[in-house]
């Protein structure tokens, strides 16, 4: 029996704004950032979750986290993890709290990185990666797992557990696919950043084509001509008949209007889809953008959003309303694993591949599982997952890509563990002496003009 004594938080943060890593049309210079939280019990277990953000505003999602996680603070891991579809619930239900979601935004984000820390913890328990401890579920544990509350107009438990059982035959030959890591093709976003420098681009695609990556994106939004000067040096890298695909990534930058002729304008350089075309929120507005980009004069363009959707609830009305191609949950904006496989159903259901959102510290290290979970349990389909090659050395147990595949994580836990010493440096306002955020360096970003 282990029971949860207490948990602390950090906030870590990196400074990727110096060299522009992770810069797109909408967000210019971000620091990549880490809303950590460590659940400590009355045994040498401790479970490890975090939030990932972009610098300014990390602090809020810290103090949320210390909100919510004295929800947990006493309970015996067994409790909690018997019927997980109503800790979920318990976790959501505090109605002060709900006030300021409900079940979105901050209050959602530190939710995501609790309740991911129970799950790490529960898989350190079992000796077991996360992604294991679901493939090794009936369909039955598996729709336990979540709260169906507000979705049962699109998927009901009893479909879940249908649709669960359709794959269940073949489940054991993927798990040794898994085994082998060969369950979740990568893709790359590394040589795609919008400030990266045209003879950066290039020689970055030239490296990622002799690594054998096959799916490459690039941001664009900021302006068309520089955007169609960047999408013919990726052609010219990666060919249009070598069986190399190009995607494309806007970050919310347009109104839909704007969407459609921009894409129309890129349409030549044959991208599979183009990601967050506007607002996360515009349901209508997506499927729109998908319906004008199916018959453009050099083939579909299809639409793929994610990574700011806030909960169940909005995937499915995308999903209803036909306007997506791929879908592109995020392992913590979303509420935590549960969440995540309530979403994982929901494509499978209405056949939608998943590629989850991937680029951001620790992302890799959390949907390396849940696209083994999909590919095992649920969709028995291989999608793609984005790798970004930044900032795995922090963590105990990095994810990486061997021969185009993710090397399947086999540890237990949920593998975004971070280094004491990392989480030291980095951290946020940091002590002086020990955190780089203190050193002349910082200087930089900390009194330099807000972008």
């Amino acid at each position: 029996m282990v029971k949860i004594t207490g948990f602390t938080t950090r906030d870590v943060r990196f400074p990727t704004s110096l060299d522009k890593t992770g810069s797109d049309a909408m967000n210019a210079a971000g620091d990549y950032s880490a809303a950590y939280c460590i659940i400590n019990t009355d045994s040498s277990y401790a479970g490890h979750g975090m939030t990932f953000t972009i610098g300014r505003g990390n602090e809020i999602v810290c103090a949320a986290i210390t909100l919510l996680a004295p929800l947990v603070v006493g309970k015996d891991l067994d409790e909690l993890t018997a019927d997980w579809g109503k800790t979920w619930r318990y976790l959501v239900s505090d109605s002060q709290l709900r006030w300021i979601g409900p079940e979105k935004g901050v209050i959602h984000l530190a939710l995501g990185a609790v309740v991911n820390a129970l799950w790490d913890l529960w898989a350190k328990t079992l000796n077991k990666p996360v992604w294991r401890i679901v493939a090794d579920m009936t369909p039955e544990e598996f729709v336990r797992c979540i709260d169906f509350r507000y979705i049962t107009d699109a998927i009901t438990p009893e479909e879940a557990i249908a649709l669960l059982k359709e794959v269940e035959p073949t489940k054991q030959e993927r798990i040794k696919e898994a085994e082998k890591s060969q369950a979740v093709p990568a893709y790359t976003t590394s040589a795609g950043w919008l400030g990266y420098s045209e003879d950066k681009l290039r020689a970055l695609l030239k490296e990622s084509v002799a690594q054998g990556y096959k799916h490459f994106k690039l941001k664009v939004g900021a302006n068309v001509e520089e955007d169609r000067r960047r999408l013919a040096i990726a052609r010219e890298a990666i060919g249009y008949d070598r069986g190399n695909i190009l995607m494309v990534d806007a970050n919310q930058v347009w109104s839909v209007p704007e969407a459609i002729e921009w894409m129309h304008q890129l349409a030549e350089f044959k991208p599979w889809f183009i990601e967050e075309p506007t607002s996360p929120d515009d349901i209508l507005g997506h499927a729109a953008i998908k319906k004008a980009l199916e018959n453009t004069p050099h083939g579909t363009i299809g639409v793929a959003t994610g990574e700011m959707c806030q909960n169940r609830v909005v995937f499915k009305q995308l999903l209803q309303a036909g306007a997506l191609t791929v879908l592109q949950a995020d392992a913590c904006r979303v509420g935590g694993v549960n969440e995540v496989l309530a979403i994982l159903l929901l494509a499978r259901k209405f056949g939608v591949p998943i590629v989850p959102h991937s680029g951001g510290v620790g992302l890799p290290e959390y949907t390396q599982h849940l696209s083994t979970i999909d590919y095992v349990v649920v969709s028995g389909k291989k999608s793609v997952l984005e790798y970004v090659d930044h900032l795995h050395e922090h963590f105990v147990h990095p994810s990486s890509v061997k021969d185009g595949y993710y090397v399947t994580p086999m540890e237990p836990g949920y593998s975004v563990e971070m280094k004491p010493e990392s989480m030291e440096e980095f951290a946020f306002p940091g002590e002086e002496g020990k955190s780089w955020w203190r050193t002349e360096a910082a200087k930089t970003i900390l009194e330099g003009p807000r972008i």
